[in-house]
């Protein structure tokens, strides 16, 4: 059987190292982890000319894939979920790239595709389904090493093999209200919501965190096994695709 094929949005960069112009890139360390996990990374254009996309287009584009990873970066812009749109602190917004990120994850929910949300993407997935967010925490969590008790009687807790965790945090922004659907699983010292799953989940894959797993997976097995484990539902939903 082949590596199971996980389709990332690419993100928009106004430069990368020995390009010229313009980039769409995806962090190394995230492509490492996942394929260091069995995955086959596949990078994908955020075509969503002035904010609109077609969702028939989503699927006829990405058919093909077997599972979905919504990766971190910038703001959502805040017309999306009903918030406050003049922030000082907002940063990085882009039209195309929220509505682009959020009609992949409203498709690869429909389909029943398996999907790790990282950051950003925990904060698009939430949108999705309804949720809300706060648009700047009042002490941000960036560049934040910090110890995590999960549930342990989440998937997070059985695909890590453990309920206590190191994670690495870089985020501003935090979910407010869950989306419809979605359960906390795992929160900081300070309240912040850090993980999230689907209260019916018993026949889908789907997680949610805030922080950013790929930061310490090379060296941290528990952080790797997220990996892992999101790659064997790919697998799963390869061999028995619908």
């Amino acid at each position: 059987m082949s590596r199971p094929k996980v389709i990332i949005p690419a993100r928009f960069s106004q430069s990368a190292s020995a390009l010229r112009f313009q980039a769409e890139v995806n962090a190394r360390k995230l492509i490492e982890a996942l394929y260091a996990g069995g995955g086959e990374p596949l990078t994908v254009h955020p075509f969503a000319p002035e904010g609109f996309v077609e969702h028939t287009a989503i699927a006829e584009r990405f058919d093909f894939a077997d599972a979905v990873l919504l990766p971190g970066g910038g703001d959502i812009l805040p017309t999306f979920y009903g918030g406050d749109d003049e922030h000082e602190e907002l940063y990085d917004m882009d039209a195309e790239q929220d509505a682009f990120d959020l009609a992949v994850a409203q498709w690869a929910i429909e389909t029943g595709r398996p999907i790790l949300a990282i950051c950003r993407g925990l904060q698009i997935a939430n949108v999705t389904l309804g949720g809300t967010l706060v648009a700047h925490m009042q002490d941000p969590h960036r560049h934040v090493l910090s110890g995590l008790s999960l549930d342990p009687d989440s998937h997070l807790s059985v695909a890590t093999g453990t309920q206590f965790i190191t994670i690495s945090c870089y985020h501003h922004q935090a979910i407010d209200r869950l989306g419809q659907g979605l359960r906390a699983t795992a929160w900081s010292t300070d309240g912040i919501v850090e993980a999230v799953e689907m209260t019916e989940a018993a026949d889908r894959w789907f997680l949610g965190l805030q922080w950013h797993p790929e930061d310490t997976a090379a060296t941290d097995p528990a952080q790797q096994s997220i990996f892992s484990q999101f790659v064997a539902a790919g697998a799963a939903y390869q061999q028995h695709r619908p």
